[in-house]
């Protein structure tokens, strides 16, 4: 079996780096390189935080942060990230956005295939790759979204940057069973329900957390909570049942947004490129992340 894969969602870390490091971190050139820097360390950081090394590392890329397939199920998907008067680029901040070409050529020449694809976001090709990996994969993201992936029979975690890349939560079942009470298996039904405000998903009216856990654990699934909700006999109160009746629509088309795909024409590069030493400490030296750079060059 292939060893161990390490997923990078990689702008829910650049995102971390940007607002985590001031913005008074410049090259010799003034531009702004905190989210440079913090992308480095991080790489760093997690390449050697197991005792046994990843065998191959993917940055996962938005190729297309907010598909228009994913919007047409549900119009208010990520509205509140557009840029004013985009219909489809997102607000990014200005000393940001010239730091994103430049993390995914430091990537690339740390030999870390950045992937993306096509209509899709980096969450579809981490759940594509998390699918296809033979061996054990850990997940590197901000986004609760991906606790779907978790799989304990398959040794697939999700390492949960919501406290910082210093102290990383380690995802998995029973992580997921104390935090929310269900099986990592209901977590897209029990999303749905719960909705996300900062994806624009506005989930069921009056279901939250509790109720939505307590529904997908007596009745399984969303198919087998509405079937309930049709049923007078059954044990879920009038509120909920109406609400629950008046989001079918909804509920059927938030399912397909909140699940990740794992069909994605991806895969991890074979062979894996190999590090550019030469290129690296040109591009620290450029940009005034010199020892950034060796600190990474050392855990390649």
């Amino acid at each position: 079996m292939p060893g161990r894969l390490l997923l990078l969602d990689t702008a829910s870390l650049y995102y971390r780096a940007f607002f985590g490091i001031p913005d008074s971190l410049k090259g010799p050139d003034g531009t702004v390189v905190n989210a440079v820097r913090g992308m480095i360390d991080f790489a760093a950081t997690l390449i050697a935080r197991e005792d046994d090394a990843p065998a191959a590392v993917v940055a996962c890329w938005d190729d297309d942060w907010r598909p228009q397939w994913r919007v047409d199920l549900v119009p208010s998907y990520k509205t509140q990230r557009l840029a004013d008067g985009s219909a489809d680029a997102e607000e990014t901040p200005d000393l940001l956005a010239p730091q994103v070409p430049l993390i995914a050529e430091v990537l690339a020449l740390a030999g870390i295939p950045v992937v993306g694809a096509p209509d899709a976001e980096a969450d579809d090709v981490i759940g594509t790759l998390s699918h296809t990996w033979k061996g054990p994969v850990d997940v590197v993201t901000g986004d609760r979204d991906l606790f779907q992936l978790v799989d304990d029979s398959r040794s697939v975690r999700v390492l949960y940057t919501a406290r910082g890349v210093a102290k990383l939560d380690t995802v998995d079942a029973a992580w997921i069973g104390e935090k929310y009470g269900i099986d990592p298996a209901t977590y897209v039904d029990y999303a749905v329900m719960r909705g996300d405000a900062s994806d624009g998903l506005p989930g069921v009216a009056g279901i939250g957390e509790k109720t939505a856990a307590a529904l997908v654990n007596e009745f399984s699934d969303l198919d087998g909570i509405l079937a309930a909700a049709e049923d007078d006999a059954s044990s879920i109160k009038p509120r909920p049942r109406a609400s629950l009746l008046e989001s079918r629509d909804y509920i059927a088309a938030a399912r397909t947004v909140v699940t990740v795909r794992a069909d994605l024409d991806v895969a991890v590069p074979d062979p894996l490129p190999q590090p550019d030493a030469d290129g690296l400490r040109a591009f620290g030296e450029r940009w005034g992340v010199a020892s950034p750079v060796e600190r990474l060059l050392a855990q390649l």
